[in-house]
């Protein structure tokens, strides 16, 4: 019959129980390293599409004062044509 050694064993359990604790402490962190990841993504995403607005705005102020900018937004947002222009409408919409 063997004699158990109380202090390896103590010790086993020890190094056991810290493995545990490394391994799931690294998971943790894991799955937390993963949600800002995916927040990073989201917020490069909303950087993206402001960029466009913004370059859009841009495009925006620097027809502003022409005549081409002027009739089209008098045309679309306006309803209002030039005189003795013919204005067709599609009555299936």
């Amino acid at each position: 019959m063997k004699k158990i050694n109380y202090k390896v064993l103590l010790k086993r359990i020890f190094v056991v129980m810290i493995g545990i604790y490394v391994i799931y402490t690294v998971i943790a962190q894991q799955k937390t390293l993963n949600a800002y990841k995916a927040e990073e993504r989201r917020y490069e995403e909303q950087i993206a599409v402001q960029k466009e607005k913004q370059e859009e705005l841009k495009q925006t102020k620097s027809n502003i004062n022409s005549e081409e900018y002027i009739e089209e937004v008098a045309r679309e947002k306006l309803d209002m044509y030039l005189p003795n222009e013919r204005v067709y409408i599609d009555i299936t919409k």
